[in-house]
């Protein structure tokens, strides 16, 4: 039986695709932040007959501590782990700059940190899987943003839209660095854009923009279900190369700043950095 693990399981894409792997027979975790999204998932999972390989786990992803701790708890529970799905975001595009209390911007912690502690943090227990695959959800293929090498917490000159974009830059690097260092892994990473997608997303913008949002989405949004099948496509046959990127169906050249090995494997030691950094500090 796989065994799949998606964060942001309970709402949109990783939702969809929770519900699609325990359609298919799979096991399922899904990780969220919200106690009643994950009861509402569970309920689903009942209703198709499959609560029984269907998990919720309750995690703050904005917290290193907490995503270190998910990393050993999924290991004790799950030592064999088929695919990890990298779904949970939450736009902060207008607004002050917030901080975790551990003292990251919070786009840069939920949307990147979380992801690269959990990537590398599962690696062995993915190795475990006959064909394991990372899928990391985000925007390559888009050339907005870039990574602010001397101010990664854009403590100065804050902007929602500057955090966000400077999250998923971060990522595209993510997956070039992983298969740099695990030369020989058989772990498939895969960088995803699914286009714009109809999911509850416009619930976290300002008004008048969330009003907006939630009536141009069902026109123009791909449906949830409709985005997810190439995605899943992807991750029961992943591409044979260590990294791969795509563009819902359209794979993307690895070429240019946005997969730049270089600046992959420096801000992966910059990031390595900061997470010792702070497990020192909380010890």
């Amino acid at each position: 039986m796989r065994t799949v693990v998606i964060t942001g399981g309970t709402d949109g894409i990783g939702r969809g695709i929770a519900l699609h792997y325990l359609r298919q027979g799979a096991r399922v975790v899904a990780i969220g932040s919200t106690a009643a999204k994950g009861e509402a998932f569970l309920a689903e999972a009942s209703a198709i007959s499959a609560a029984k390989r269907a998990s919720f786990l309750r995690a703050d992803l904005t917290s290193v501590q907490a995503t270190k701790h998910l990393v050993s708890t999924l290991e004790g529970a799950y030592p064999s782990l088929d695919a990890l799905v990298l779904c949970a975001q939450r736009y902060r595009l207008f607004g002050r700059r917030t901080a975790t209390p551990e003292g990251y911007e919070h786009s840069f912690a939920l949307a990147y940190l979380s992801r690269f502690i959990l990537g590398h943090g599962l690696r062995r227990a993915l190795e475990s899987a006959p064909r394991p695959v990372i899928m990391n959800v985000g925007t390559p293929g888009v050339p907005l943003g870039r990574i602010h090498w001397d101010d990664l917490q854009l403590t100065s000159r804050y902007s929602g839209t500057k955090a966000t974009l400077q999250s998923f830059r971060a990522n595209d690097l993510l997956g070039v660095a992983f298969a740099e260092l695990y030369a020989g892994t058989p772990i498939g990473y895969i960088g995803y854009n699914p286009g714009v997608v109809s999911t509850g997303m416009p619930a976290h913008l300002p008004q008048p923009l969330r009003a907006a949002a939630k009536a141009s989405l069902p026109l123009f949004g791909t449906s949830v279900t409709k985005a997810i099948t190439p995605m899943t496509a992807l991750l029961d046959d992943p591409p044979g190369e260590p990294f791969a990127a795509y563009f819902t169906k359209r794979r993307l050249p690895l070429s240019g700043r946005t997969f730049d090995r270089a600046d992959a494997l420096r801000l992966h030691h910059l990031t390595q950095s900061l997470i010792d950094a702070t497990l020192s500090e909380r010890r």
